[in-house]
């Protein structure tokens, strides 16, 4: 099944199911190569008067070199399949191993610098327009961080959602 484009405003489902619970991957490339990654954190809304979603990557994550280099990155959601090819994409890491070959996926470019993959029923193709680390000073919940026993915090990227992609 094909792909075809929709407004932001059309696209149908529920964001934390989509995101916390059938997870996604981030993907970015730096021109020929790309690496993927599994997320269950991230939102979708309006902010600035554009469609957006927000992601967090951690620094050592290797997808966080794609992202840091391109001014693209893509969402790819699965709608609750593909989750063993999900859980492997989260596992591994793309320095070690052709994890999108291993998990069974199919690469697919949905734009220049947006890899995405044809097993997906929804890409979200974005582009980056802010970017900021998490601070531990910034915490307003101190129960947060038993996320970063190893201070280990995520930028946050509020990406521009530039196209919509559905089977």
């Amino acid at each position: 099944m094909e792909f075809r484009e929709i407004k932001p405003e059309e696209l149908s489902g529920n964001t934390f199911k989509m995101i916390g619970s059938d997870w996604m991957l981030v993907s970015c490339a730096d021109g020929e190569h790309f690496n993927t990654m599994t997320a269950s954190w991230g939102g979708m809304g309006v902010l600035w008067s554009k469609p957006v979603c927000f992601v967090f990557i951690r620094p050592q994550r290797y997808t966080f070199e794609f992202t840091e280099k391109g001014d693209r990155l893509t969402l790819s959601f699965f709608g609750g399949r593909e989750r063993d090819a999900l859980s492997l994409c989260g596992r591994k890491s793309g320095r070690d191993c052709d994890k999108v070959k291993e998990a069974g996926l199919t690469p697919l470019w949905v734009g220049e610098n947006a890899p995405a993959f044809q097993e997906a029923e929804t890409v979200l193709v974005c582009k980056k327009i802010y970017s900021d680390d998490i601070r531990e000073e910034k915490m307003l919940d101190p129960s947060i961080m038993k996320n970063y026993s190893a201070k280990d915090f995520h930028r946050v990227y509020v990406c521009e959602i530039e196209k919509v992609l559905v089977k």
